[in-house]
Formats: C-alpha cells, sequence, structure tokens
C-alpha cells in the first residue's frame, strides 16, 4: 500500500519519554462522520490516552477530539471510549503480552492512511527515572556535537 496518502494528525511525544516501545501495530479506528472532519482539520490529541483490552476487544480512552463546529447534532462525546480495528490474532498476542508484569499498551499516533483514520500503538514498557535521565543525556551530547559541528563548518 505505498499508493496510499500519510498525513499525520496527532503525535504522543510522551509514550517515548515515558516507556520503551518494544512492538508497534497499526489499528484502525472507529470513528463518526463529524469526528473523521474534526480530525481533517487536525483537533485531535492522544496526549493523556490509553489502551485496554476487554472481552477481546481493544478499546482506546482519552482520546480527545474537538467537536466539529458545522456537526450540530451529529457531534458525539470528545472523549468517548472508540473501539479499536485489529485482528483477533494480534489482539489475543497483544492480551499475553500486557498479562505479563510492566507492560501496556500506548497510543504513539493517530494519521490518515488514504481515506481511513488510524493510529498506531506500542507495546510499552515503564521507563525508570534513570533511564529517563539517560535518554536526556544522550539526548544533550548529541545536540552539542551537532552545535560543534555547525560551528566548525562555519569557519
Amino acid at each position: 500500500m505505498s499508493g496510499d496518502s500519510y498525513k499525520l494528525i496527532a503525535n504522543n511525544k510522551k509514550a517515548y519519554h515515558e516507556y520503551f516501545i518494544d512492538e508497534k501495530y497499526e489499528a484502525g479506528i472507529s470513528l463518526a462522520g463529524t469526528e473523521v472532519k474534526s480530525c481533517r482539520m487536525g483537533k485531535c490529541s492522544i496526549k493523556e490516552a490509553f489502551v485496554r483490552i476487554e472481552d477481546g476487544q481493544v478499546y482506546l480512552y482519552g482520546m480527545h477530539i474537538s467537536p466539529y463546529e458545522k456537526g450540530n447534532i451529529f457531534n458525539r462525546d470528545s472523549v468517548r471510549v472508540r473501539k479499536l480495528l485489529m485482528h483477533k490474532d494480534e489482539i489475543r498476542k497483544l492480551d499475553g503480552k500486557v498479562r505479563e508484569k510492566g507492560v501496556t499498551i500506548v497510543p504513539l499516533q493517530v494519521y490518515f492512511k488514504g481515506p481511513l483514520v488510524k493510529v498506531q500503538v506500542g507495546l510499552a514498557r515503564g521507563k525508570k527515572l534513570y533511564d529517563k535521565r539517560e535518554d536526556i543525556a544522550k539526548k544533550d551530547m548529541r545536540r552539542e556535537a551537532e552545535r560543534s559541528f555547525k560551528v566548525k563548518n562555519l569557519y
């Protein structure tokens, strides 16, 4: 499906800071028409969102889609629970991994793939404070190296 257009709607940068992402999965999302229109305008946030598996179904909690201005009575609750569409074997695999200690599912990004709204979810393990400090130190070192490289190339 390389011909499909890809347009990012929302990104969850905090997830990469808070968790180690082991595996990534793509899931469809069940939305109403006005929610899709709102997503097209970029009015979507997954900063506080999380994923749960209940009765063999995957649900996304806390995803905020602002009400569509021209939607009137067709608008839905902006933070309602939304069903994710995945294959049964993927759901079973995720459920088995989530039952392990310290593993959770977090939404990483929401995007359009052609006309469809997709969510990328990741199998995540929580980071300890020292892991976060280590990541920040690495970023700072890389920034410093890039800065010194730029300064050398200017002269």
